[in-house]
Formats: C-alpha cells, structure tokens, sequence
C-alpha cells in the first residue's frame, strides 16, 4: 500500500524491515527505532518545524495521538532540524511524542527511508507505519504543501491487528437483539 512519489525520491515499500537508527530526542538522549520494537510504529518525516503545513501536521497528530495509543502505536516526529529547534517547537505547540533531529548527518535516516530532498535539503512529508516486528506495513509521500492527515494512519493500524480489535468483543454479549413476537 504505497503512494506514488515525487519524481527522483523512492521511498521504502511495505514489506521491507525498517532500517533501525539512533537520533537525538533531546540534548542528551537518542530514541534508538528498535528499542521500540514489539509495538507498532509512525515515522511521520516533515520539512521542517515552524512551517505552517508541519504545525497544522504535528499538532494533529497530537489530537489523535490516543488514537493511535489505542492501537498500542508509537508516534515518532522526524525532519532534519536540530535538537534544540525541536524543544522549541515541541514545547510551543504542547506536542507529546518524541521529535527526532535528522540534523548531522543531514537527512541521513531520512536518505536511508528513499524521502530526502536533495535539491532542498530537508525530507519529504513521508509517513511510515512499522509493525511490532519492525517491518513496513504502510507507507505515503504526500505533496510538500499538502498536510497527509491521519486517516491513512489509522487504516494501517487497524489493519495490523485486525484479530486484537476482534478480540476486544465480549463473545457473551450478542452483537444484536432480535425482538420476538
């Protein structure tokens, strides 16, 4: 299930393992992607912070970041500003998942993932949703001014755990009550 993508970018296909990495979080923390291994992933890559297309994306997927913790999913922000642009951003627009800085290397993680803009220097607006065991369920490059939302998302995630959803029925409660005569 993936988009079609910009001309001269490739971005990873579903089916294809996640290229683990380690990014800075904060000044003095890494978020290493297979520490979160065991839980579904979303690699939201962006341009840059403080641009109003990644404000309006990031602060949705604030408002629906119990969404996607309901399906037990981790929302990981990526672009290739710094650490401490990052705080800023994060702390002005109240955000609760992590910002990873792609900053040094430039773009490296995103390079590895096929959505760096070369002749920009920043990264696409890619999405990725990795499942439990590190493979790429989904992915989708959306246009650079377009914010992607977070129906695709959610899609993905459903679809990663079609029996977990299914389990969470009570088997002694009927789905429906027929009224007799």
């Amino acid at each position: 299930m993936t988009a079609a993508s910009p001309p001269g970018t490739a971005p990873l296909a579903a089916g294809t393992a996640a290229p683990d990495f380690a990014l800075p979080a904060t000044p003095d923390q890494r978020l290493r992607l297979s520490e979160l291994r065991g839980r579904p992933v979303i690699l939201a890559f962006y341009p840059a912070d403080w641009s109003p297309v990644c404000g309006d994306q990031m602060a949705l997927y604030n408002e629906v970041l119990e969404e996607f913790e309901a399906h037990a999913a981790q929302m990981v922000g990526i672009s290739v500003d710094g650490v401490w642009c990052h705080t800023a951003f994060a702390k002005d627009r109240r955000l609760r998942f992590p910002l990873l800085a792609d900053f040094e290397p430039k773009g490296a993680v995103a390079r590895q993932y096929g959505v760096y803009r070369d002749g920009e220097g920043t990264s696409e607006r890619a999405l990725f949703v990795i499942d439990r065991d590190g493979i790429i369920r989904w992915s989708y490059t959306s246009p650079i001014g377009v914010n992607p939302g977070a129906a695709g998302i959610l899609r993905a995630l459903e679809e990663l755990a079609p029996v977990a959803a299914r389990s969470m029925v009570s088997p002694s409660v009927p789905a429906a009550t027929e009224a007799r005569p």
